[in-house]
Parts: C-alpha cells; sequence; structure tokens
C-alpha cells in the first residue's frame, strides 16, 4: 500500500514511515524538503499519483495566531483537494487532544480548524489527537517564564512520549478509516505544576515555579480537564521517569 507521509522527515514523521516500511507498505516521506510543498501546493499532485492513504503530520513554522491558522487552512486544503481528485481512500491526520475545548489558544483553534476542514471532505478519514509530547516539556517550560519564574495552572496533563504518537499514528494508517476521532494520551496523569517541578529539579534547572491558576497555556486559561481525554483514550507505555532516563543517556 502506497502511503505519503506528510511532514515525513519530522520528529514524528520519520518514525511513521520507518515503522509503515517495516510493515511492508511503500511509504513515502514528503516534505519541502523531498520537494513536496503542501502550503504552496507544489509536488502533491506527482507524490500523491497512486496513492492509498495520506498521513499529515506537518506543523507550522509559526505558532503566531494569524501565521498558523493560515498554515494549517491552506496546507490541508491543498491535501484535502489534490487527495480526493488522486483517489486517496484515506486520509489521516495528527490533532490534539482538547482542541476543540481550548478556543483562546490560537494553536489550538487553528487545529480545530484543520478538523473541520477533514470532516466535511469527502474522503474517509481518522483524526487523531494526542497529549502534549514529553519533547515539548522544555518549550513548554520557556514559553510559561517570566523573568526566571515559571507560571503553571494546577491542571491535569497527561504528556505522551513522540515514539507512542507516532506508533499511533501508524497503525491508524494501516486500518480502516473511523470517520472520527481517535484520542492517545500518556499512560500517567500529573498535575501540571507538579510536572515542571519535576522535570526542572531532574535537570538542575533552578527556575523557580509559581501555581497560578489564572497562567496562560499559549494564550489560554486551562480547565481541569482541557488538555486530557474526557472519553475513551488509547494510552502511550513510555512513562515519563523512563523517557527521561533515555533522553539523558542519550545526552551524554
Amino acid at each position: 500500500m502506497k502511503c505519503i507521509v506528510i511532514g515525513g522527515t519530522g520528529r514524528i514523521g520519520s518514525q511513521v514511515v520507518s515503522t509503515l516500511r517495516s510493515h511492508g507498505h511503500d511509504a513515502v516521506a514528503a516534505s519541502p524538503r523531498t520537494g513536496v510543498d503542501a502550503t504552496s501546493g507544489a509536488g502533491l499532485a506527482e507524490a500523491l499519483a497512486g496513492a492509498a492513504v495520506v498521513v499529515d503530520v506537518s506543523n507550522a513554522p509559526s505558532f503566531a495566531d494569524a501565521a498558523v491558522m493560515e498554515f494549517f487552512a491552506t496546507s490541508t486544503g491543498h491535501l484535502l483537494r489534490e487527495g480526493a481528485a488522486a483517489g486517496v481512500g484515506h486520509h489521516v491526520a495528527l490533532s490534539v487532544v482538547g482542541c476543540d475545548r481550548v478556543p483562546d489558544s490560537g494553536y489550538l483553534r487553528a487545529k480545530a480548524a484543520q478538523e473541520r476542514l477533514i470532516t466535511q471532505s469527502p474522503i474517509p478519514y481518522t483524526i487523531v489527537r494526542a497529549t502534549q509530547f514529553f519533547e515539548f516539556v522544555g518549550s513548554i517550560v520557556e514559553a510559561a517564564t517570566n523573568d526566571g519564574t515559571v507560571r503553571v495552572p494546577p491542571v491535569c496533563f497527561r504528556p505522551i512520549a513522540a515514539a507512542d504518537v507516532a506508533a499511533e499514528v501508524a497503525r491508524a494508517a494501516q486500518a480502516q478509516p473511523v470517520n472520527g476521532v481517535v484520542e492517545i494520551a500518556g499512560p500517567e496523569e500529573f498535575r501540571f505544576d507538579a510536572l515542571v517541578r519535576d522535570v526542572l529539579q531532574a535537570r538542575q534547572d533552578r527556575r523557580s515555579v509559581v501555581t497560578d491558576a489564572q497562567a496562560r497555556y499559549f494564550g489560554a486559561v486551562l480547565g481541569e480537564r482541557s488538555l486530557v481525554p474526557l472519553g475513551a483514550a488509547r494510552y502511550g507505555e513510555v512513562r515519563l521517569r523512563d523517557w527521561m532516563a533515555q533522553t539523558a543517556a542519550h545526552s551524554r
């Protein structure tokens, strides 16, 4: 089966391509690096010719509100139009748990808009919503830092390893379309502020963490369960302490 992975040279996409190839599929990594640009449409028609599945794990180069909305609206529109013309039978997209519940975040608004485009398309689809990656905790902390103090809300937080996300996306690509959403989260639930303290302590980072219920998460004030699944979900296997140990070992 020919699978085109948009964003296939990135953190998630490269793992999806590798997994699909190991299962005997013709998985093609498509990105501007390989001459395929979903935002301009360049190379899309050629890449999608004969494809049974399109997997979109691409991400915006800028998280500014207008830029991120433009990226997902334009790239997803191109993918769906060219995919329909090519007779693609399954569109798989990676999204974010809670994107439909946190409208004050420009990034999550853009992901929700991307989902709407997919559901309105005639192409059968599967949307895989993931919680925040372990790999993004560092950038989340940086965004929450002001004058050496990290302000974090005391809400539920269930991050997941990128490897577990890639495995779920690859699984979805090989299965029949669900014409709906599959949610995936990490195997452990934390308090957001407690997790940040533990991670910084493990990294010997002396920044002060302040628990602040009104602290904004990429522009949004969070509710208790804004960032975790509310219903049925699949759970990853990698625990935070094991991921941190592996990361520390690789950095030596």
